[in-house]
């Protein structure tokens, strides 16, 4: 019985500590990425039903492995539905070996949501948010991007 209750327990805080994946709100991300710092933050808006994003996804966690001693932070956001997190979001989190953070957005009203990113946004995936507060670099675009793109944009931010 006691090793029935230790597996039991084994296998919960495995179940538990794999699941990575935060459920936030707008209010949560802005704070996350809204700060005095010199982190420069990609922020990249995908959802698992979207080719381009998904075709995409491995040029991001690229970035995340090859800067990943540097103050560079990618954030993946899932716009999946809340209730497809269990079914859909993690189950393709782990397939595909995700290394980058990713939270779900937990949004319905994009009148409310999108303009907090960008005034640019329709509101059409893939999207990405590349920001550094202290040397007030702010950029958005709405479209597939490469890692090689995103290198480069790494690169604007670090020149003095």
């Amino acid at each position: 019985m006691k090793s029935l209750l230790t597996y039991f327990f084994l296998f919960l805080s495995v179940a538990v500590t794999s699941q990575n994946i935060s459920v936030i709100k707008i209010t949560d991300l802005e704070k996350r990425i809204n700060n005095d710092s010199d982190t420069t933050y990609i922020v990249n808006f995908w959802a698992t039903w979207c080719a381009p994003c998904v075709k995409e996804l491995p040029d991001f966690d690229s970035i995340t492995k090859v800067y990943g001693n540097e103050k560079v932070k990618v954030l993946m956001i899932s716009m999946d539905f809340k209730e497809d997190l269990e079914s859909k979001v993690l189950p393709f989190y782990k397939r595909k070996q995700i290394r980058s953070e990713v939270y779900l957005l937990d949004e319905v009203n994009g009148n409310y949501f999108i303009p907090k990113v960008s005034e640019k946004w329709t509101g059409a995936i893939p999207a990405t948010l590349i920001l550094n507060n202290k040397n007030q670099y702010r950029e958005f675009f709405e479209k597939k991007l490469t890692f090689s793109f995103l290198t480069e944009e790494i690169k604007k931010i670090k020149k003095p």
